[in-house]
Formats: C-alpha cells, sequence, structure tokens
C-alpha cells in the first residue's frame, strides 16, 4: 500500500519511526547546504532548527529544496514525516515531533523561548529524546551560545547516536562544545565527515 504525500510523492504507507534531527545556529546555513546536499533521498526524515529570523527561513528552506536531493521545506503544524524529507522550524515558532495517528508529525508552538531562542534546539531535541529514543541520531553543527546541550545529552540517554562538528571547520564552537562537554556526543567530526558517517549510522538504525 502507498500513500500520496503533501509534496505529491508516492511514499511507503507504513513509516518506520527512524529520525535525525539537527540543531544549528551561527554559520549554519552554509553548514546545513554542506550536511544535506550529499544525502541521498533513502533517508528517514530530517528535522531541523537553524536560529534564524521569521521571515527568512522559508526563503532557506526553498533555497535547500534546490540543491538538494531530498526535499526540504519549512515545517507546518501537523507536517507528517516522510522519508526522503527534510523539515526546517519557521523561525517564529517551536518545532517538536509529535504522534498523529500513530505517525510521527511537526507540531509548532509560540511558547516562550528556550536558552533565548525561538525556535530552539533544546525543544526539538528532547522530543526527539522522548518520542524516538534509540531510532533518531542527532547532529550539532556550528553556533553560538548552549542551546540544544541538554537535550543532545537526553537524546543519547535514551540511546541516539550523536554527531558534532569539530572546532576547526565550526563557524562557531559553542553549541557543540557545550554539547561535548555534557556528554551527549558519540563522535566530533569535521563537517565533510559527518554526510558519510551519518549514512553509516542511518544504516544500523532498527526501524519500529
Amino acid at each position: 500500500m502507498q500513500t500520496v504525500s503533501s509534496l505529491g510523492i508516492t511514499r511507503p504507507a507504513t513509516i518506520d519511526g527512524r529520525v535525525i534531527a539537527v540543531g544549528a545556529s551561527t554559520g549554519g546555513t552554509e553548514a546545513l547546504k554542506a550536511l544535506l546536499v550529499p544525502l541521498p533521498a533513502s533517508l528517514p526524515p530530517i528535522v531541523i532548527v537553524q536560529h534564524m529570523p521569521a521571515m527568512f527561513t522559508e526563503s532557506f528552506a526553498r533555497r535547500l529544496d534546490g540543491l538538494c536531493v531530498l526535499n526540504v521545506r519549512e515545517a507546518r503544524h501537523g507536517d507528517v514525516l516522510e522519508p526522503g524529507c527534510a523539515y526546517l522550524a519557521p523561525g517564529h515558532s517551536h518545532l517538536q515531533l509529535a504522534r498523529l495517528g500513530g505517525r510521527l508529525s511537526c507540531a509548532l508552538s509560540q511558547d516562550e523561548p528556550v536558552n533565548r531562542h525561538r525556535p530552539s534546539v533544546e525543544v526539538l531535541f528532547r522530543s526527539v529524546a522522548e518520542l524516538v529514543g534509540a531510532r533518531a541520531i542527532g547532529v550539532m553543527l556550528t553556533g553560538m551560545g548552549k542551546d540544544g546541550g541538554t537535550g543532545m545529552r537526553a537524546m543519547r540517554d535514551a540511546g541516539a547516536y550523536n554527531f558534532a562538528q569539530d572546532e576547526a571547520s565550526a563557524t562557531v564552537f559553542g553549541m557543540p562544545k557545550e554539547a561535548i562537554a555534557l556528554g551527549g556526543v558519540d563522535e566530533v567530526l569535521p563537517l565533510s565527515r559527518i554526510p558519510e558517517r551519518l549514512l553509516a549510522r542511518v544504516a544500523l538504525l532498527r526501524p519500529n
């Protein structure tokens, strides 16, 4: 059995529950391009928080979509996560995972900023830890501050496997450094090596 997605793409009706969660801030627009462009369309869904004003996130998602084999879009409340798709948090709302009819979906909220940010990487990563656990992979890219560090540790504690961009390749090492210091990271890598290692770890993830 197959379904037709909101993007007009035919997908399997059964979703295996695996998710890749990505956080980024300062320098993240170029880092996300370097991460996503090499990735194939066969990947599990990707959910992304990039600290960015609301007026820019939709156009940034469209730019990435034009560069990637993956389908990249600004996340909308209630979007059901589909393989081969990447969902970018809009600049005005937190992005979390939710269950919708037994499937994973995007849930947006305009709750108070967390770590001075909305969207916050912390909010996304904690929801991934809670709903996906060991079927998740986390990626922390360049960024100023500490947003997402404790959330990445929560993901690892729940069984997720996490990557962080190394200091030499990061524009700002703050967010990766915090995640590493809190024990939330399994591998610290140059940005150029993260896509290949991410693919290797995806192959080891067990579906539902």
